[in-house]
């Protein structure tokens, strides 16, 4: 990300001839986080002491930061009350390789649940697991209950950020049968980094006579949307005339990925509005007055390739997309489906018709951006400061689709309702699987049958996922291309 201006001309603040001393150990780091949400915070409006005319001097500057006792502090202080999703970290490598995907993971994916409404007692359940990890050699699979890491018993007063950051750990198995629980197994499983391929499971399957695509696609990962563009070539080869779109434990990511599997999933909208963006009062006047009043920069269109870039971010060519041109689409969803996925529905909807199944989505309709304590904030910037890794990941823009539709603040309902069960789970990708069974039932017969099982009443809690620094964003990964 290029931004124009020097990391010491941010603010109204001027230099004293004789300024005051403070002993801050945290003062640069803290200076940078003030200067970068000054500069781009979507809901910088809202925040008084983001104000460009709140500190005269940096002296006033510089004792404001002094009275937050860690960056963490201040980064929370000058977040808008609206704001759910701007997040700060200390580790800007282990950023970066989540956003390609790239993390320490055993491999098991799950969900935490309260055992019962009103309990303080935590069940996990497993939603699926990676291919090649400890998780999968030790024939861990989809639907297993656990109940404790490392013999502790897990409950609402559990660190679960401290249990499932530990570089290993003991799974503690149970199983549920007429509402009791029961110890079964237990299983030590180990992280390694792994690279996850977002596309977890992409197939054909033969019903009533027709060719639908099944895509379980999890992250909108950047560095894999050649693999996603390879599954539509193959959906193409094999004659697909309907997809169901599996974004149930999407959390979102890069943006650009959603505009190409939007283009992947129609193909008969090139150059159409796909989304529009709005950015605070500062930056949408400037993109607007730079481009006499078009606003080009703040639309994204629909693609009919995927540019590539080398290391250094230079173009070194193009792939054509595999389009189907469909005019329907079935998105499975639950409440754990955020950002980039719900602007794939949301972008989508004033063009085909978008069948929403499952649950309402997060409501995270805002894009974030990385910024690093170096001139313009960019990571290749002039006078990165390499004492510290923190970086901000600030919201910087609301997006909307054609029809200026965004700020779906309570997520995004769907058109059938439908909620999984932790007791009937199924298989992912097999016709009887409750999700996709209810997508095979919709195309065939516009309704849906659904399936009597046990009911579980739970409360979600949390997922693996949430331990990831990348959890539930959508980002702007091509903010290099512009600049103020």
């Amino acid at each position: 990300m290029i931004i124009s201006c020097s990391n010491d001309d941010d603010s109204g603040a001027t230099d004293n001839d004789n300024p005051v001393v403070i002993d801050n150990p945290n003062q640069d780091v803290q200076e940078f986080i003030w200067q970068g949400m000054n500069n781009i915070y979507l809901y910088k409006n809202d925040v008084a002491n983001l104000a460009d005319d709140r500190f005269a001097t940096f002296d006033e500057l510089y004792t404001f930061l002094n009275t937050f006792d860690n960056p963490e502090d201040l980064f929370d202080g000058l977040l808008s009350s609206q704001d759910r999703f701007s997040f700060l970290v200390d580790d800007y490598i282990a950023l970066e390789n989540s956003f390609s995907g790239i993390s320490q993971t055993t491999g098991m994916d799950f969900n935490l649940i309260l055992v019962s409404e009103g309990s303080d007692e935590v069940l996990g359940f497993v939603r699926y697991i990676l291919p090649g990890t400890d998780a999968e050699s030790k024939g861990i699979t989809r639907g297993q209950f656990f109940s404790s890491i490392d013999g502790e018993q897990l409950n609402t007063s559990s660190d679960f950020n401290e249990l499932f950051s530990r570089s290993s750990y003991e799974v503690g198995f149970v199983t549920i049968e007429n509402g009791v629980i029961t110890p079964d197994e237990n299983v030590t499983l180990t992280q390694s980094e792994y690279t996850e391929n977002p596309v977890l499971l992409a197939k054909t399957i033969d019903h009533d006579g027709q060719k639908i695509g099944y895509l379980m696609y999890n992250a909108f990962t950047g560095t894999f949307d050649q693999e996603l563009n390879e599954a539509f070539a193959n959906f193409n080869a094999e004659g697909v005339t309907e997809l169901v779109l599996d974004l149930r434990y999407n959390g979102g990511g890069s943006v650009t990925s959603a505009v190409r599997l939007a283009s992947m999933i129609t193909g008969q909208f090139e150059g159409e509005v796909f989304s529009k963006e709005i950015w605070n009062d500062e930056y949408q006047a400037f993109f607007l007055s730079e481009e006499g009043g078009n606003g080009e920069s703040l639309v994204n269109r629909f693609v009919s390739e995927i540019t590539q870039f080398d290391e250094n971010g230079n173009q070194t060519g193009a792939i054509p997309i595999n389009s189907l041109n469909l005019t329907n689409l079935y998105v499975l969803t639950t409440d754990r489906t955020a950002s980039a996925s719900e602007l794939i529905i949301n972008g989508l909807d004033p063009y085909i018709n978008v069948i929403q199944i499952g649950e309402i989505t997060t409501g995270k309709f805002q894009a974030s951006v990385t910024l690093y304590d170096a001139d313009g904030f960019s990571r290749t910037g002039d006078n990165l400061d390499t004492s510290h890794t923190y970086a901000i990941q600030p919201l910087v823009l609301v997006s909307a689709n054609k029809n200026d539709v965004g700020n779906f603040i309570d997520g995004l309902v769907p058109d059938v309702s439908l909620s999984e069960n932790p007791l009937d789970l199924g298989t992912l990708g097999e016709v009887d699987e409750p999700f996709l069974e209810a997508a095979l039932d919709y195309i065939s017969n516009g309704t849906v049958l659904g399936r009597k099982s046990p009911g579980l009443p739970y409360q979600t809690i949390g997922e693996s996922k949430m331990f990831s620094p990348t959890y539930q964003r959508m980002y702007i990964d091509d903010f290099n291309q512009r600049s103020k």
